[in-house]
């Protein structure tokens, strides 16, 4: 029998190959364990190709509005069978850039379908499928079936997405995210249930490439996890491009036809309205891939279809040890990657600090992007803080104006008391670029004091952040 691994990792998506690299530049002999596709869901189905086509999308709204950056185009059109095999082909590549950092960094890659059979052992199988049909061919160099011997396993197995009774998918009239990347050809109308970051960027890419997009949440504020001052701003830029909202509201029963969709929509007061449709999307969020893993039969704690860990990954059984999606939310790839790389460090003995939840930045992508890190003002009003809020405008931004990008908000929130840095909201053009210098002062313990003394740069959207700390303290100067 070989010697036993120090880590094994149970998934190879964000989570399981970013702490397979960690784990190797610690000296620990490592292995991946994956089914269908090194990447994971975010780089093969996720993240990566929904960007690849709301880039195509975004060029795209652009070329319908060349006049107003006093441009001429003609003949503007689209090739959806060409957007989606830019879409793949981006994600081809950087799968295979996966699978050459495992070999750079001599982290064996074993494919099948993994159980923990005991603490120590992991058994591998023949995967069964892919998520879109038979099972996907192993890398090249690859292990297989077989048991394994491992001092510490680590579950990175990820999510799916969620699926309510009467909203199953058919992969041909209703949809989750992997059908609706792939599109073999454009709806004319499309109703998206929900409206968390996955239905949101859906529906942004395809109303902007033509479709007549419905929205359906059941709470009454879309981007529902997000402050409710930027979510209605956001709303209201939606209903501007024509994307219909219906807040506080549910689909009760969808109804087939050969080539349509007919939906039941129940408003909060009881009054019921039917919707015809060519295509659903289903994007009511995700569950955490914790079956069949022989968790239960270990005594592994589980709570809401996620493991339940500590704050570096450690489970209720020695020697096991659960990061990303499956370990709760927020289920975004760079939580995952930091959960997973401070996991094995506390493997090593190094110090570390624990997952703090609440300096982990969220982005969509849709247009106008949203970003967000910390408390919203809600929250920090339900703590009992007092507070001090800024907010800054695009349209007092030079840069943004001369993006042709003047509508959006930043917004931040600071303890009135001790000048700490609670939360950073924003909508606009390219917020998701700018968040992170908020979660690095958020990370420092910096203050008002300090953000207001730092200098940034002339003309940029990162301007707009400045101006939000020095209105939070009456200091703005440019509306």
């Amino acid at each position: 029998m070989a010697d036993p691994y120090d880590v094994l990792i149970i998934g190879g998506g964000p989570g399981g190959y970013v702490t397979a690299i960690r784990s190797a530049q610690l000296g620990f002999r490592t292995a991946v364990v994956e089914r269908e596709h090194l990447g994971g869901i975010c780089l093969n189905w996720g993240c990566i190709p929904t960007k690849a086509l709301l880039r195509s999308a975004e060029v795209y709204h652009y070329l319908q509005h060349p006049q107003n950056y006093g441009l001429t185009a003609e003949k503007v059109g689209f090739d959806m069978a060409a957007v989606v095999k830019r879409s793949r082909g981006v994600s081809a590549q950087l799968n295979g850039g996966v699978g050459f950092l495992m070999k750079k960094n001599k982290v064996d890659v074993i494919w099948g379908e993994a159980t923990i059979t005991k603490p120590g052992e992991v058994k591998v199988v023949a995967p069964k499928k892919s998520v879109q049909g038979p099972p996907a061919p192993a890398p090249k160099g690859a292990l297989g079936e077989g048991t394994y011997q491992a001092k510490n396993i680590i579950v990175a197995t990820g999510a799916r997405p969620r699926v309510l009774p009467g909203l199953e998918p058919d992969k041909k009239l209703v949809w989750t995210y992997f059908e609706a990347m792939v599109p073999e050809k454009m709806p004319k109308s499309l109703l998206v249930v929900g409206s968390g970051a996955i239905g949101i960027e859906f529906a942004s890419f395809f109303h902007t490439m033509g479709a007549d997009v419905t929205v359906v949440e059941v709470l009454p504020q879309i981007l529902p996890v997000e402050d409710e001052e930027i979510a209605a701003h956001a709303r209201k830029r939606f209903e501007k491009l024509g994307i219909k909202i219906l807040s506080g509201a549910k689909v009760t029963q969808l109804d087939k036809g050969s080539d349509d969709v007919t939906a039941t929509i129940e408003a909060s007061d009881g009054k019921t309205q039917t919707l015809k449709v060519d295509r659903v999307i289903s994007a009511v969020g995700v569950v955490g891939n914790v079956e069949n893993l022989g968790l239960e039969a270990l005594g592994v704690k589980t709570e809401r279809g996620c493991v339940v860990t500590d704050g570096i990954g450690r489970t209720n059984v020695k020697g096991i040890y659960a990061i990303g999606d499956v370990a709760g939310p927020p289920m975004l790839a760079h939580k995952a990657e930091h959960e997973g790389v401070i996991c094995v460090e506390g493997i090593k003995g190094l110090h570390v600090h624990p997952m703090d939840k609440a300096k982990i930045p969220g982005c969509t992508y849709c247009n106008p992007q949203i970003a967000s890190v910390g408390l919203t003002e809600k929250k920090a009003k339900e703590q009992g803080r007092k507070l001090k809020v800024g907010r800054f405008p695009f349209n007092g931004n030079g840069k943004a104006i001369a993006l042709g990008e003047p509508e959006g908000l930043v917004k931040t929130i600071f303890d009135a008391e001790t000048g700490e840095l609670l939360g950073a909201h924003m909508v606009g053009a390219e917020v998701t670029e700018l968040i992170q210098g908020f979660v690095i002062a958020m990370n420092l313990e910096t203050t008002e004091e300090e953000l207001m003394h730092a200098v940034f740069p002339h003309p940029t959207l990162s301007e707009m952040m400045h101006e939000s700390v020095l209105d939070a303290y009456g200091r703005v100067i440019h509306t």
